[in-house]
């Protein structure tokens, strides 16, 4: 696929390394040389310099021949511009914009046919906010996210000493909770995936995700380990677009704070924000945090737009007696960091994002996307289709143990007709079916694209 990226920052970057892995036709444009400078030292994409709203210069990056245009700009305006220009001039490739002030995304007619003609609308602080909202209603997850319209979800937890798990082989879970709903499709050992089968020992440290019904989440949970107790008091370091979202989300049914260092932005949302305090000052000043009650505090979430502040002040919260912390991180690279501190729990705001993109590249009909593990392994839901009794990758029509997934795909739940049922090794596809898997590996995803094709590639 040929895909045009505007934008060449921090999300421009994550995206144009996800795609240029899968053998895609990148071109990137930014008014920065040296960023674009960066991406070919590290990948084999081309780059125009130049402003990517300017037709001449959508013009030089070929956009006329271009399959998708994913604009990821630092700007919401020349995202929109941008997308608007394309659709007035060319054959309109499919386009993607980053859009993050509220104001804009509170409005949908603005995006509706009648208004700025863009295809799929993005809002990574968006995402990212629901995604730590997900992580405060079950405390102890490293993370969860929804698949088949909220049927079933997707989570993760660290295994513990003397837990249910610890020292047991995955069959003895199945044994203990006897629900073919309920599995477990991955084992991430020090980072590196694991074989998931009957006989896989799970050990102390281990990162296991599991996939159940949306109802059953908390049972599970509270099958591995005792149920942490609800987070109710919460510092928010950071009054940005993340954090304004997240506290809007919950100052009716917790007691909120924020830290915003910025006077004129701390104001502008105190005014905005009615049931929640918010404090102009630093968020790693000991003495704030104090007068605050850090110690009494049930999450403290570091998620300043500057990765050494969230990592600084999250730490600091912990060791004064905060009981969980959750610290934002837009460079990967600096997860490392964390294994020398007690910080509960890292959200990669751009693997977060990638997701909603990668269910627009994908080649099969695929409905959900989650980028996981550092962008490594990827959770899919895609569609069934019948294809015909001459096309050897058509599932629909055969049973679950005739589709032989490379080593390293899991399914994790299958939903026919709004309603999960147990994938047993006798079931049979049926056309329509949604099948949630896990690929531990993003290589293996070109396998499960073949066999989910949509009809109208057949």
């Amino acid at each position: 696929m040929k895909i045009l990226i505007l934008g060449a920052g921090v999300t421009g970057s994550s995206v144009a390394e996800a795609l240029a892995s899968e053998e895609n036709d990148i071109m990137v444009i930014d008014f920065k040389p040296e960023l674009l400078d960066a991406l070919k030292q590290r990948f084999d994409i081309a780059t125009v310099s130049g402003n990517a709203a300017h037709p001449s210069v959508l013009e030089q990056a070929g956009v006329h021949n271009t399959d998708m245009v994913i604009a990821v700009t630092d700007s919401d305006e020349t995202n929109m511009l941008a997308c608007l220009i394309i659709n007035a001039l060319y054959s309109r490739p499919k386009t993607i914009a980053r859009v993050r002030a509220i104001d804009y995304m509170k409005n949908p007619n603005l995006f509706s046919p009648a208004g700025i003609p863009i295809d799929i609308v993005i809002s990574p602080e968006q995402i990212v906010m629901e995604s730590i909202r997900n992580l405060i209603e079950f405390p102890g997850v490293l993370h969860i996210s929804d698949f088949a319209g909220g049927l079933v979800r997707l989570f993760s937890v660290k295994v513990v000493p003397n837990g249910f798990l610890t020292g047991k082989k995955i069959r003895s879970f199945k044994e203990h909770l006897s629900d073919a709903k309920i599995r477990i499709v991955a084992i991430f050992r020090d980072g590196k995936p694991l074989v998931v089968n009957g006989d896989a020992t799970i050990e102390t440290g281990d990162e296991i995700f599991l996939v159940a019904p949306r109802e059953q989440v908390r049972q599970v949970l509270k099958s591995l380990r005792k149920l942490e107790a609800p987070l109710k008091r919460i510092i928010i370091a950071g009054g940005g677009h993340v954090g304004k979202r997240l506290a809007l989300a919950l100052q009716n049914d917790h007691q909120v704070k924020i830290i915003e260092l910025n006077p004129k932005r701390a104001n502008k949302i105190a005014n905005e924000l009615e049931k929640t305090v918010v404090l102009n000052g630093d968020c790693a000043d000991e003495a704030l945090l104090i007068d605050e009650s850090i110690g009494s505090t049930d999450l403290f979430c570091a998620i300043t737009e500057n990765d050494g502040v969230n990592i600084i002040s999250a730490s600091l919260a912990k060791s004064l007696g905060a009981r969980k912390t959750i610290c934002l991180l837009n460079h990967k690279s600096y997860t490392k960091l964390l294994a020398d501190t007690d910080i509960d729990v890292a959200v990669l705001p751009n693997q977060e994002t990638l997701g909603s993109i990668l269910k627009h590249v994908r080649r099969g009909d695929v409905v959900q996307v989650r980028s996981l593990c550092g962008g490594s392994a990827e959770a899919i839901e895609a569609i069934a289709h019948y294809s015909g009794d001459s096309d050897p990758n058509s599932v629909v029509g055969r049973r679950v143990d005739s589709i032989h997934f490379p080593s390293g795909i899991v399914m994790g739940a299958l939903i026919r007709n709004g309603e999960v049922i147990p994938i047993h090794h006798d079931v049979i596809f049926e056309e329509g079916d949604h099948v949630v898997m896990f690929a531990m590996d993003k290589k293996l995803v070109s396998n499960i694209e073949k066999i989910f094709q949509p009809l109208h590639k057949v």
